[in-house]
């Protein structure tokens, strides 16, 4: 169930971003770095009021993103156990969220690691540059891996 939640989440973070920086990426793409590497929270009621200042001026965005997310969601996790006709692998996904999302931790909660997604949330809170570092090096990492050698335990229910 976690792992569910988590994929669902991690859907509306991708669709979110991608419609974000749709507009015009190098511009958002360039404030999102200096936000990230530029602001220290001192407290939570900062991060509270940056996110509530975000929901206030792309709360169309965020519609749009949870929109998406409901049906994509829904084909993930449906066709998700389904072996036949499989044309991905749990590792190729692994790579996609370390390289995107790999500083939320998002790659660490798809494979059920959320101890591991935890610290990489910690470690954005406390020092963005070295997350977006850790990921990219789990992304080289997974990258050089087999399918073999990728061994995802699988929870079921």
């Amino acid at each position: 169930m976690l792992n569910r939640i988590a994929l669902i989440i991690a859907v509306f973070l991708i669709v979110l971003v991608a419609l974000t920086f749709g507009e015009a990426i190098v511009h958002q793409a360039l404030a999102w770095f200096s936000y990230l590497t530029g602001i220290v929270f001192h407290n939570f009621a900062d991060l509270y009021y940056a996110a509530h200042d975000y929901v206030l001026r792309h709360s169309g965005k965020i519609l749009i993103a949870l929109a998406l997310t409901v049906p994509i969601s829904y084909w993930l996790i449906k066709n998700r156990d389904s072996e036949l006709g499989r044309r991905y692998s749990p590792r190729k996904i692994a790579i996609v969220l370390a390289i995107f999302l790999g500083w939320l931790g998002a790659h660490r909660f798809y494979l059920g690691q959320i101890g591991w997604g935890i610290v990489y949330l910690i470690i954005l809170y406390v020092f963005p540059p070295l997350v977006v570092a850790l990921a990219l090096i789990d992304a080289a990492r997974y990258l050089f891996m087999t399918d073999e050698d990728f061994i995802v335990p699988v929870v079921r229910r």
